[in-house]
């Protein structure tokens, strides 16, 4: 999956854009179950911020295997593994034609990787969020549960926020609003979807402020 992962980023890489990516840790450890369990949240936390860093090493493995130019940046230090996150060096890799991998969320317990990926956007001006997932968009149910779900083309913030879908937390969304930050929710599982985004080909589900 992974190295199906980075062929998608590399034909992403080679069209010319910048290409920043935040990582999360669910597959290793997740702090808020973890706190459900009688681990210390923001202990927790820290542990799942961890869990992210492994997971960019591993993606920075794949994607400079095939040749494309990447650097990992850690909201926690750790300089034998990671460079520290600093703004401005983040954006000058980007300028440089480098892949960026932000680690370790914001670096701050109670935050979520879909937090950690808005804010990331909005330091290096990114021109939209893409939410990678395992289905093809935002539906009104469950696809997985309800097979008559149906799914929205578009969506504004404030319909996901009233709504209650899940497409980022309340937080996430709330800042990508605030900042007119438009996020498109597509399936990583298809091949070639990221380049279909990308080229502005319509898929997925497309939640801006009211104008597209």
């Amino acid at each position: 999956m992974l190295a199906a992962f980075s062929e998608e980023l590399k034909g992403v890489h080679a069209l010319g854009c910048e290409l920043a990516l935040v990582i999360g840790g669910g597959n290793i450890f997740r702090g808020l179950q973890a706190s459900t369990r009688g681990v210390d949240r923001a202990t927790a936390d820290y542990m799942g911020m961890l869990a992210t860093v492994i997971n960019a090493l591993a993606l920075q493995d794949s994607l400079e295997k095939l040749g494309v130019p990447t650097r990992v940046l850690s909201a926690i230090e750790m300089q034998q593994v990671a460079e520290p996150y600093i703004r401005r060096r983040a954006t000058r890799h980007l300028e440089k034609g480098r892949v960026v991998i932000f680690a370790a969320g914001t670096g701050n317990p109670f935050f979520t990787t879909d937090t950690a990926a808005s804010l990331r956007a909005m330091e290096i001006g990114a021109e939209v969020i893409f939410k990678a997932t395992k289905v093809d968009g935002v539906y009104d149910a469950d696809p997985m549960k309800h097979p008559e779900a149906t799914r929205f083309e578009q969506l504004t913030y404030i319909d996901v926020l009233s709504r209650q879908l899940q497409v980022m937390d309340a937080t996430a969304i709330s800042l990508c609003m605030d900042n007119g930050l438009p996020i498109l929710v597509f399936n990583m599982m298809q091949p070639g979807n990221i380049v279909k985004a990308v080229s502005g080909v319509r898929i997925g589900t497309l939640v801006h402020g009211g104008r597209t």
